[in-house]
């Protein structure tokens, strides 16, 4: 089944990109967060991913990194699935920024011809990689 992002159904896989509800009360000046800062100077890469599979067969995971995924445009679904529990996959449509934890399990697919998607990481990233099951 196909979910739409919401920062609960989400909350397992990591974080949705947003401003806290509560500061958008003000209308008369700029609002500016922090979403996420990390600790470890490891320093940062920004990615941008053209996305044409229209299937997957396998996820990847990067135990060392959050990883945000941040819709520009195209329609993608997400699949997602928890670090200890590879075999159990979801999936949602990518309609808003996100962040995945460390670890989790992804990948993507394209419903229109090609989606894009920016994506931000560490520098340095470790990936695993997991085959799906055949159907």
């Amino acid at each position: 089944m196909l979910k739409k992002i919401t920062t609960k159904n989400f909350r397992p896989f990591g974080r949705v990109i947003e401003y806290p509800a509560k500061g958008l009360k003000n209308k008369k000046t700029n609002l500016f967060c922090i979403v996420l800062t990390e600790s470890q100077p490891r320093g940062w890469r920004i990615a941008y991913l053209v996305v044409r599979d229209k299937a997957i067969d396998k996820l990847e995971r990067h135990p060392d990194t959050y990883e945000s995924f941040e819709p520009v445009s195209g329609k993608t679904i997400l699949y997602l699935a928890r670090p200890g529990i590879p075999s159990k996959v979801e999936s949602f449509i990518l309609d808003k920024p996100v962040i995945l934890n460390k670890g989790v399990w992804h990948g993507v697919v394209t419903l229109s011809n090609e989606s894009e998607i920016k994506i931000t990481e560490n520098a340095r990233v470790k990936s695993d990689f997991r085959n799906l099951p055949s159907r």
